[in-house]
């Protein structure tokens, strides 16, 4: 890239985008931009600022104290939803890079696909679901969006981060196993960008490693038991000689290591098949594609189930983890139902907009915020008589 007085400029990276992302992966230029009008930047192009906007957010600073697995005071090595989605980017730069995609773009959709989740992981949003219901119901990925859309209020003439389309709809489609969201916006039939479909199987590829890597640490699972999964056990017979005499921590790591390796290479290598074998040449081509492009192999996707199979019956559904889901459970309806009982205790901040949106959906903006920590210490609050308000 030419330098202009020591400074790369915005025109200088449109220029090597172009000129090295295929022509199926999402340019800056191709953009369809943003809701609000604004000055592009002299160094920065859309999708960088996207991600620069989430990363400096108040709902991205709070992933560090939300659950992934483990509730956050359980220890400090496990993972939580900033390192899960840390990963995830990580993840994704690297598989967007290897198929000449957008990285920035994918990254970008991976620092902000998890913004609108609960505290206290899944159980947290399955409770707040149940108490939304006739309330328009509770759904992260849904909340993501209006976390980006409405919640963070940080410029004078409109609310919201104002991030691009192509972001926006990441967020928006974002499924794997676990997310089924529905659309709304942009229910237009058609899939989001490639790079999007990259972060979807790269969400999926973190939460089996760290998961397993949590399963392991906690000793809710023993690695003996996992030599009945079938991509464990192949793995391990393939290294099992380079790793005699390794002490357990070094073998879990490299197993995990592993893993992580072939899954991301038959995803990239899949893709890339499918991409020729559909004929794809445009992001046209890509949102109007017969299938998904960005998939494993149906060898890969066997040993993907086998796997999660494995970890909802032997660390989901352990007792341990499930004596956490029932607290945070009954953290977050006693939270739910004493706002709804007496509004005037909600924050003012969040009670200024009861009357345009409704008190459930404010509650639910509110609760979901928070993390594990603050919930634990909200509920104290209002339920301990012998605590400070």
């Amino acid at each position: 890239m030419e330098k202009i007085n020591n400074i790369i400029s915005r025109d200088n990276i449109l220029a090597a985008e172009e000129a090295r992302i295929a022509d199926f992966g999402m340019t800056s230029l191709k953009s369809r931009g943003r809701k609000h009008n604004e000055a592009e930047h002299a160094y920065r192009t859309s999708f960088q600022r996207d991600r620069d906007r989430i990363i400096h957010s108040s709902a991205f600073r709070r992933l560090e104290y939300k659950t992934q697995v483990f509730v956050n005071h359980e220890g400090d090595y496990y993972r939580t939803r900033l390192t899960h989605t840390i990963e995830v980017a990580q993840i994704a730069r690297s598989a967007s890079k290897a198929l000449g995609l957008n990285e920035d773009l994918a990254e970008a959709i991976a620092l902000a696909h998890d913004l609108g989740h609960s505290p206290f992981g899944h159980s947290g949003e399955k409770m707040l679901n149940e108490l939304m219901a006739g309330h328009g119901g509770f759904e992260h990925n849904r909340q993501s969006l209006r976390i980006v859309d409405r919640i963070e209020n940080r410029y004078p003439l409109f609310r919201g981060l104002n991030l691009t389309y192509e972001v926006r709809e990441g967020i928006a489609k974002h499924a794997t196993d676990y997310d089924h969201p529905e659309l709304l916006d942009f229910d237009d039939g058609l899939f989001p960008t490639l790079e999007a479909q990259i972060v979807d199987r790269s969400d999926s590829v973190a939460y089996n490693s760290h998961d397993l890597d949590d399963a392991i640490t906690s000793k809710l699972i023993d690695m003996e038991e996992l030599q009945e999964v079938p991509l464990w056990r192949e793995i391990y017979d393939e290294t099992e000689e380079s790793l005699k005499g390794s002490s357990p921590s070094i073998v879990k790591y490299q197993m995990i290591r592993s893993i992580i390796n072939s899954q991301v290479t038959d995803l990239v290598n899949t893709t890339a098949a499918n991409i020729e074998r559909l004929g794809i040449s445009s992001v046209e081509g890509v949102r109007q594609s017969r299938d998904k492009i960005a998939s494993f192999s149906p060898a890969m996707a066997k040993y993907d189930a086998e796997l999660k199979s494995f970890l909802l019956d032997n660390m989901y559904r352990h007792h341990r983890v499930a004596r956490m889901e029932e607290k945070a459970r009954m953290i977050i309806a006693d939270l739910f139902k004493a706002f709804a009982r007496n509004p005037n205790i909600l924050p003012p901040k969040f009670a200024h907009y009861i009357e345009a949106e409704g008190l459930e959906r404010i509650i639910c903006d509110y609760v979901a915020g928070m993390t594990d920590r603050y919930a634990l210490d909200e509920h104290k609050r209002l339920f301990d008589p012998y605590e400070r308000v």
